[in-house]
């Protein structure tokens, strides 16, 4: 399980297990909080070829899909 933490979200990398189109490195370039502070928008963008997707930010805790940092 891969330590998320809210607040550090923004810009963090990260390497997708699975590889689909060649993406397989991503930034988070996007994190839209509500008025209590809990994440209502997530979104990571392949550095490859940019193209964006919204994700459920706790979907990065699965070690079996992601991996901190680009490997």
């Amino acid at each position: 399980m891969n330590p998320v933490s809210p607040k550090s979200l923004l810009n963090s990398k990260w390497t997708k297990i699975t590889v689909f189109n060649k993406e397989k490195h991503f930034i988070v370039s996007e994190v839209e909080f509500n008025e209590d502070k809990k994440i209502i928008r997530c979104v990571m963008q392949a550095v490859i070829n940019h193209a964006e997707y919204d994700i459920n930010w706790r979907s990065l805790k699965d070690g079996k899909q992601w991996l901190i940092g680009w490997k």
